[in-house]
């Protein structure tokens, strides 16, 4: 194993640069599969990661009649079903459409709104955020403009406790203390100020005022900070068109956002249970469905959250530890992650899953998390600060910090089995 050693790489900037794009995004949804090593993946949006226990069960059934049995998780809280044969496409939206999965054909790949997972159970937000979700979905899904997003076009509606607000969204909409609603684009450093009753309506606005900066200035990209614009100048667009659509707005200076992961547990009326690298076996997702009071929340952080109202949340939690679901909040599996690996994705070079999960016992309770890549790509990485562990081109792996405010430090691994010695090393 080579020593720990500092670089002079630099840290990237929160303010994405920008990167010309000269075709549309592929990003997968339920209508454009994408080809896998493993078959075909469907990607099913969700906003605010909320689905009934109908919709839940239909899911299931998808990855069962359909696919390879499992539900798979997203880093934005949505839902994949992959191992899906050539020629399903049809029956796949049907089951989708029947089950009111698919509300729009023209909308499906930019339904992509987080929420605060506990709003409205555990009594810490500001606002209940349902009514955002519910009133953008709807406002999204009727706006023709709003097809031309990209897939990776991201909403975050926050409670006020910040913890969707720090997930890099293309536009965020956080309650704050003096009852208004504070829309910021991208990593801009300022943010316009609006009634809570216009939150939903003016994110979309935004959106709609980001499609036309584009349109303008030539520039094709997928999400906000690409834009050739700064901060300011599409704040400015957004305010003028804000004020024509009757919107009443003021600019201030804009709150800062720390992603965080809802802890295993009973919280207030909810529970919320961790799924281990985001995989859930057909068993565990009908269990989930079981205790469910009428709804799921899937997490941005591949957890889920229930609502427990008039069940046992006590009972429940016991009953979802038993199928391999984390409970406890001391877990380690809470600071793992990885991407797909071998042998679901051809540009993977190690079985990243696998490995991740043989190296458990190396992790820390107080370090960093650790998201495992295949390659460079490190598709589903999360946010923050963190540990990369990244399958080399010659076998083994490197580890970079990826922490805010500090160069990375790297060191190569040979084996999973000296996670241990290789995070010491970069880690101390």
């Amino acid at each position: 194993m080579l020593a720990a050693m500092s670089t002079a790489v630099p840290r990237s900037s929160t303010q994405a640069t920008a990167v010309p794009r000269d075709r549309g995004d592929a990003c997968p949804g339920t209508l454009r599969l994408h080809a896998a090593d493993d078959g075909a993946l469907a990607r099913v949006r969700l906003p605010g990661g909320v689905l009934t226990v109908r919709q839940a069960r239909t899911l299931v059934d998808v990855a069962e009649r359909l696919g390879d049995g499992d539900l798979h998780l997203t880093s934005r809280g949505n839902a994949q079903v992959r191992g899906l044969p050539d020629g399903c496409a049809g029956e796949l939206a049907e089951l989708l459409d029947a089950a009111g999965l698919l509300p729009s054909r023209g909308h499906e790949r930019v339904r992509n709104i987080v929420a605060s997972p506990l709003s409205g159970l555990d009594g810490r937000g500001l606002l209940d955020v349902r009514p955002w979700l519910t009133a953008l979905d709807a406002a999204l899904c009727a706006s023709e403009a709003a097809r031309a997003l990209s897939g990776r076009f991201l909403f975050a509606l926050d409670d006020g406790r910040g913890d969707v607000a720090g997930l890099d969204a293309d536009v965020t909409v956080r309650a704050t203390a003096d009852g208004v609603a504070e829309l910021a684009l991208g990593a801009a450093g300022q943010a316009l100020h609006v009634g809570v009753a216009e939150a939903a309506r003016a994110a979309l606005v935004a959106a709609e005022a980001y499609l036309e900066a584009a349109r303008t200035s030539g520039d094709r990209v997928w999400r906000v900070d690409e834009l050739s614009l700064s901060g300011d100048e599409l704040l400015d667009a957004v305010g003028r068109r804000l004020r024509t659509e009757g919107i009443r707005h003021e600019r201030r200076g804009r709150a800062t956002g720390r992603t965080a992961s809802p802890p295993p547990g009973v919280l207030g009326a909810g529970l919320s249970v961790h799924v281990p690298l985001g995989r859930l076996s057909a068993h565990q997702w009908r269990e989930l469905t079981h205790v469910a009071a009428g709804e799921l929340r899937l997490t941005p952080w591949r957890g889920v959250v229930l609502p427990t109202h008039g069940t046992d949340p006590d009972e429940s939690l016991t009953r979802l530890a038993a199928t391999g679901l984390v409970t406890d909040p001391g877990s380690p599996w809470l600071r793992v992650g990885a991407c797909i690996g071998r042998p679901g994705c051809a540009k993977s070079r190690e079985d990243v899953r696998t490995d991740a999960a043989e190296a458990l016992d190396a992790i820390e309770p107080s370090g960093l998390p650790l998201y495992w890549s295949g390659c460079e790509r490190r598709c589903g990485h999360p946010r923050g600060d963190r540990v990369d562990v990244v399958a080399a081109p010659g076998g083994g792996y490197l580890l970079s910090t990826a922490v805010s405010g500090q160069e990375p430090r790297t060191a190569s691994m040979d084996d999973p089995a000296r996670l241990a010695t290789a995070l010491a090393a970069i880690t101390s």
